[in-house]
């Protein structure tokens, strides 16, 4: 009896002892396994669906994670300027932002069309390419060139046409006009004989207040509002063709993100998918409203004609040829979001109610 016990005991004592060694031998593991990034976002987290999911989303991981991973999102320009972010992420500068891709268009051609395309994809096409075609590949691909890993992190739908003092009748209309216009919308633009100019959300009302531009295009109604466009100018155009959907992404640099372990990869791409999920909703929630209220504020709701939408398509096609020409990266992305949107259009034009029945 004594020998069983003392056996027991033993046996107790080598599984507690082991138990502990594996319990200290984790530990440093999980601990070297947390997450503690500053992340700035490209757009100030009061606005809604542009700008508050990124907020949410470090709210969701620290709850997730029990704490392990956490985020601290900084306004935009409170660690570098907007324009500058993928730059900072590449340099290690901080290790994660939230980015409007298009804003790298000056140094990587392609960025743009993983942001937002003229006469491009609706909202929840682009996040099908993203998911299920061939856009998260292409970006991956694209972005380590510049040591850098992109997650898809945010999608909203259409913005307005933009904000306009004068009305726009045609294309003859935008020839010498400055506005505020990004991307490769601006690009059309431009070849409608428009002065263009890009700047950052927060510089636009002062801009558009002192006349230093004439008209401007920004986001979906409800956060132009925010930003006062409907002040100043009171001609609010639809649709956008210029940005037919808006993509917000987690810029994380490349190194630091294959540091990370499997789960905690897995645990911010997961938020993320949330957060565009929750970022479409909340957008297509609050327009309806906004626009009801139009005409208490003295703005009119106005469609631009037919002819010059065609117009735009048009030059658009030009900037389109003239981008993939000079830049083979431009090519290949471009040519699979074509690609796409034409099989796409099949089931589109089958499958959903016209709504003016």
């Amino acid at each position: 009896m004594k020998i069983a016990k003392t056996r027991l005991r033993s046996s107790f004592t080598s599984m507690t002892a082991a138990a502990v060694l594996a319990a200290s031998a984790s530990a440093p593991a999980l601990a070297a396994d947390t997450v503690r990034w500053k992340v700035q976002s490209v757009f100030g987290t009061h606005l809604p669906a542009l700008g508050d999911p990124i907020a949410q989303i470090a709210k969701q991981l620290k709850s997730v994670s029990d704490g392990a991973v956490q985020f601290k999102v900084f306004e935009p320009g409170k660690i570098v300027p907007p324009f500058a972010i993928t730059e900072a992420v590449k340099n290690k500068q901080i290790p994660a932002g939230l980015a409007l891709l298009g804003y790298d268009q000056g140094k990587i051609p392609a960025s743009g069309l993983f942001s937002n395309v003229p006469f491009g994809m609706e909202p929840w096409e682009y996040a099908a390419w993203w998911y299920d075609g061939e856009g998260r590949t292409l970006a991956e691909d694209l972005y380590a060139k510049h040591n850098i890993h992109p997650v898809l992190c945010g999608v909203i739908g259409p913005e307005t046409a933009g904000w306009f003092r004068q009305e726009i009748k045609s294309i003859d209309d935008f020839k010498g006009l400055k506005i505020r216009f990004a991307g490769l919308g601006g690009q059309v633009l431009q070849k409608a004989g428009a002065s263009v100019t890009s700047m950052p959300g927060g510089e636009i009302f002062p801009a558009l207040e002192k006349g230093a531009i004439d008209a401007t295009e920004f986001s979906m109604p409800a956060i132009d509002q925010l930003l006062g466009f409907n002040k100043v100018a009171k001609n609010n155009y639809f649709p956008g063709w210029h940005q037919t959907f808006t993509a917000n992404h987690l810029v994380v640099n490349k190194q630091v993100w294959d540091e990370l372990s499997k789960p905690n990869q897995a645990m911010i791409e997961m938020a993320c998918t949330a957060g565009t999920l929750r970022a479409l909703t909340r957008g297509e929630s609050l327009q309806g409203g906004v626009v009801n209220s139009f005409a208490e504020k003295g703005v009119t709701a106005r469609k631009l004609d037919p002819q010059l939408l065609s117009e735009l398509k048009a030059l658009t096609d030009e900037v389109m040829q003239e981008q993939s020409a000079n830049d083979a990266d431009f090519k290949r992305v471009y040519e699979s979001q074509q690609a796409f949107m034409q099989e796409y259009k099949s089931w589109k034009r089958l499958a959903y109610l016209p709504r003016d029945f």
